[in-house]
């Protein structure tokens, strides 16, 4: 996934991510935590090809993020990448159905399909009986549901997760990881980054420590 990546974003200061080397197998499901400005959210960005390595390669699915064109790095996070974030980052003025589909409308998805998956990714997430309700109106735990489904809808390669506990509470978060593990068994391949060490250990398969930039461990959990 990650060959020898560096990113500097100023060019005298120390690198955001320093010389990173990372496989992540398909159907793994690994945290990634470390202290902040440790270059976690610089390492999802790099993963998704928001942005681009200083030097290295980056590898998703078989082609190279880092090759890509912006417009050809969009086109290819659309259809490859789920991105889910600690804030949501759902469209208010959209139905939460609308938000869900909106994805697949961006890929071309046919409407009677697009409309299908979007109907069994509520029903799976529990929360069809919002579809037309505005996220405004629901809950943290519920707007991160829709979220999660709106990252799942174009069927991704890879799952990419940025604090997705963070703006929820303790029973909620339980509730989100449990959700997100359910999927990893399923055979969605999962990178999450997050400050929680319980949710690393009982909803991640391996966990990854970023101290300056740099990997500091690499282990697996017990299976929980």
């Amino acid at each position: 996934m990650l060959g020898e990546v560096t990113k500097r974003y100023d060019s005298g200061g120390r690198p955001a991510v320093d010389a990173i080397s990372l496989t992540v197998t398909e159907g793994e499901a690994v945290a990634v935590m470390g202290p902040s400005g440790s270059g976690k959210s610089t390492l999802l960005n790099l993963i998704a090809g928001l942005d681009r390595p200083t030097s290295g390669t980056v590898t998703v699915a078989g082609e190279r993020v880092d090759a890509l064109s912006e417009t050809g790095a969009a086109r290819f996070r659309r259809r490859q990448i789920g991105m889910i974030f600690q804030f949501f980052n759902l469209l208010d003025d959209l139905s939460v159905e609308d938000n869900v589909l909106l994805p697949a409308q961006l890929t071309g998805l046919p409407r009677t399909e697009m409309r299908q998956r979007g109907a069994q990714l509520l029903a799976q997430l529990g929360i069809e009986q919002y579809k037309d309700r505005y996220p405004a109106r629901l809950s943290g735990g519920q707007r991160q549901r829709v979220a999660i489904a709106r990252a799942l809808i174009n069927r991704p390669a890879l799952l990419l997760a940025d604090e997705p506990t963070g703006a929820v509470d303790t029973a909620t978060g339980h509730a989100i990881g449990e959700l997100l593990l359910e999927l990893n068994r399923a055979g969605q391949t999962l990178v999450l980054v997050t400050h929680s060490a319980e949710l690393a250990a009982n909803y991640a398969q391996r966990t990854i420590v970023l101290v300056d930039g740099q990997i500091t461990s690499d282990r697996h959990e017990a299976s929980s």
